[in-house]
C-alpha cells in the first residue's frame, strides 16, 4: 500500500550555484526544513525521490535548503516546480486548537447566524496568526485571522468552520 503523503512546500528556483533551492513554504512547522529531516520531491511524471536536507536558512522571506550529496545547481536544476512532501509517519500530534493546513483548506466557512460566507482555498502565515483565504462566490476573497474572536468552531472532520467577524472584516 502506498503511504500518504502531504505537501509542505514548492520548490520555485535554484539559488546560487552551490545546490540551494528557493522554497515556497506550505506548512508552520520550521521542523520540516531542519537540517537530517527527510523530504520527498514529488512531480507529476516521476517516483517521489528521497532527500534529506543538508542546509536550511531564510532569505528574503523565502526558505532557501540543500540536500545531502547534492552539492552543486547541476543536481538540482531538475527539481524546479516539483513539490516536497512528508510522509504521513512524520506528521506530529497537534495540541488542541491546532491544525494542519490540508485540514482547513477546502472546508466551508459559515457566520454563526448559518449563512455560508464561502470556502478556505489558502493559508496564509504572516506572523502573529494565520489568515485564511476565504474564496466567496459572488464577492472578492476575504481574509480571515485565525484568532479566538472571531474563529468560534473549527470541525476538520465535518469540513466546517463557524466565524463571528469582528466590524469591517467582510467589508
Amino acid at each position: 500500500m502506498e503511504k500518504q503523503m502531504y505537501n509542505v512546500g514548492k520548490i520555485i528556483n535554484t539559488h546560487g550555484i552551490k545546490g540551494e533551492v528557493k522554497i515556497h513554504r506550505i506548512t508552520d512547522f520550521d521542523e520540516r526544513f531542519a537540517p537530517g529531516q527527510l523530504l520527498y520531491w514529488v512531480n507529476d511524471q516521476d517516483d517521489p525521490k528521497p532527500l534529506v536536507v543538508r542546509s536550511h536558512r531564510m532569505h528574503k522571506g523565502f526558505d532557501l535548503v540543500s540536500f545531502e550529496d547534492h552539492y552543486s545547481i547541476n543536481d538540482v536544476e531538475g527539481y524546479k516546480n516539483g513539490s516536497l512532501m512528508v510522509a504521513e509517519d512524520a506528521q506530529d500530534e497537534l495540541e488542541d486548537h491546532e491544525f494542519y493546513f490540508r485540514e482547513i483548506i477546502g472546508c466551508k466557512v459559515y457566520l454563526e447566524s448559518g449563512e455560508e460566507l464561502g470556502e478556505v482555498k489558502e493559508i496564509l502565515t504572516p506572523g502573529a496568526n494565520d489568515v485564511w483565504v476565504v474564496e466567496r462566490k459572488q464577492d472578492s476573497d476575504v481574509l480571515i485571522p485565525y484568532i479566538e474572536p472571531v474563529v468560534k468552531e473549527v470541525d476538520p472532520a465535518r469540513q466546517v468552520i463557524i466565524i463571528d467577524p469582528i466590524e469591517g472584516l467582510l467589508d
